[in-house]
């Protein structure tokens, strides 16, 4: 491929971008050890570095980059094992596995190209899997498959790069130590298998669109991955990845088709649908704003449009979860040109059927605010009392947004101390700075009126 010798560091750096995650999961794959494919990925793109601008970009960069990792590594490992006898094994098996790509030669790369298959996949079901800790999944999902550096991930959660250095290290110990397989599960594992995935990029979205703690309610970085994560598993499952179709069985991907997309279309179009109203949640002073005062005109139509044909597609399916029904309630609110036009009743009705599918006290919680909505506060007021007053009476405790919804309730029916009691329980939950500016506001405006 030819190209300037001036264009070819930034040509790397695109293809870097473009295919670095997917060149990791192969050499993941080939060479047994997370560390090592790391250190062969990074070996790999500094080789071309040095020899693609005298050289030229080969016309199969990608399959370029996996064969000059694995015999990097292959190099690394015989070094070693003149000090570890143990690491002698693990290089017989790269070489036999290497025999017949060691030529760069274009026929080499071209026959070495068309074996290659998308192994992200299977590096995904490997970073969520059930065996390691849920924040051990998050924060090596976030460095393996969306490449972000330990800092970043630090930066994003509010916590020092050290915790979660070595939260991945212990990821990682666990893989090697346990033998955990780098595989997409079979037919009996895969629905809870993949629903595990589901929620790590869920936990991920979740974190941006509202953080649990800090001065900003949102982190737009860990949105827009959790976005990226969800495009490219929904990618994955869906037959939109780059993957032959005879790999595709390979993978056993065919027969489960349907089932996974179904959620994980339901999943990107629920993120898609929130994230579309982010630069209205927030004033210019940084204050939180409530759906009812947002200003509309400031939600992103696009997103919107996609979340919506998300929705579409995945309610057609008869498969469909608590993330498709999550996601129709976020289309109806995303649709509607005012808090007063919206669609209650059908609101009303969604909750119904997420309470058959999941049902949780969150789940009742929200239902109770539409019901508010639908028929009036005191009707609303009744179903949350009923419970604070039940057996989730003791999570709810707990939990912000339902002192939140009932001081709000209490505020509408005119009940001013039992309002100013909810909104300072619910401020003394509030981690967040603008949630508890919002709070002092709402008491300061009972206590003048």
């Amino acid at each position: 491929m030819a190209a300037a010798a001036g264009d070819v560091p930034a040509r790397i750096d695109a293809i870097y971008r473009a295919d670095s995650r997917r060149v990791l999961a192969t050499l993941i794959r080939r060479l047994g050890d997370f560390d090592l494919a790391e250190e062969a990925l990074s070996d790999a793109f500094a080789e071309a570095l040095r020899r693609w601008p005298s050289e030229g970009i080969p016309a199969y960069p990608r399959a370029w980059l996996v064969a000059a990792g694995r015999f990097r590594a292959l190099d690394a490992l015989r070094r070693r094992a003149r000090r570890d006898a143990s690491l002698a094994v693990v290089a017989e098996r790269i070489e036999r596995d290497a025999e017949g790509y060691r030529s760069t030669s274009a026929p080499g790369l071209a026959a070495l190209d068309g074996e290659l298959v998308d192994d992200r996949l299977r590096l995904v079901f490997t970073c969520c899997h059930p065996a390691l800790a849920p924040e051990g999944q998050v924060a090596l999902t976030l460095r393996e498959v969306c490449g972000l550096a330990t800092e970043e991930i630090a930066s994003a959660f509010l916590t020092a790069p050290s915790t979660i250095a070595q939260r991945i290290v212990r990821a990682k110990t666990k893989i090697r130590d346990e033998q955990l397989p780098y595989e997409v599960p079979g037919p009996a594992e895969w629905p809870a298998r993949l629903a595990g995935v589901l929620q790590v990029v869920y936990l991920v979205f979740n974190e941006g669109h509202h953080a649990s703690s800090g001065a900003t309610l949102v982190r737009a970085d860990l949105c827009a991955e959790a976005i990226r994560l969800g495009r490219l598993v929904l990618g994955l499952i869906d037959g939109g990845d780059e993957t032959p179709s005879a790999a595709r069985r390979d993978l056993g991907l065919e027969p489960r088709r349907s089932s996974g997309a179904t959620e994980a279309a339901g999943l990107l179009a629920l993120m898609l649908l929130n994230d579309a109203r982010r630069s209205a949640r927030l004033d210019v002073a940084g204050d939180l704003v409530t759906l009812e005062f947002q200003d509309r005109a400031l939600w992103d139509r696009g997103q919107i449009a996609e979340g919506v044909a998300l929705v579409e597609r995945a309610l057609a399916n008869r498969n469909f979860g608590a993330y498709t029904l999550q996601a129709a309630i976020a289309a109806v609110h995303a649709e509607s040109p005012s808090a007063e036009a919206t669609d209650w009743p059908q609101i009303v009705g969604l909750y119904d059927l997420l309470l058959r599918v999941a049902p949780s006290p969150v789940v009742e919680l929200n239902r109770a605010v539409a019901v508010a909505m639908r028929d009036g506060p005191a009707v609303g007021l009744a179903l949350v009392d009923a419970l604070f007053a039940g057996a989730a009476g003791r999570e709810l405790e707990r939990y912000l947004p339902a002192h939140a919804t009932r001081a709000d309730l209490c505020r509408r029916l005119g009940r001013g101390d039992e309002a100013a009691a909810a909104y300072r329980r619910a401020l003394a939950l509030a981690r967040q700075a603008p949630e508890r500016r919002y709070f002092e506001r709402r008491l300061a405006e009972l206590e003048t009126a």
